[in-house]
């Protein structure tokens, strides 16, 4: 968790829990403006996708999954 997200739940916390609901909710429609389709990947998430494929990562369609012994 980056220091900036520390700071903001920090500050959050410190609010009663009526303005907490209140901020939870402003939060959501940040993240949606920005990306209503849950689409966009943060730095972090693109830098854990990036390891798992080369990782040797199997997209899951690629699989035979009538045939799971040829994996082992």
């Amino acid at each position: 968790m980056s220091e900036k997200t520390k700071q903001i739940a920090e500050m959050i916390d410190m609010l009663p829990e009526q303005e907490q609901n209140l901020a939870c909710e402003m939060l959501k429609r940040i993240v949606l403006a920005w990306d209503p389709d849950f689409t966009k990947v943060t730095p972090s998430e693109a830098k854990a996708l990036e390891e798992a494929e080369k990782s040797g990562y199997i997209d899951e369609n690629e699989i035979d999954w009538d045939n799971l012994s040829a994996y082992t």
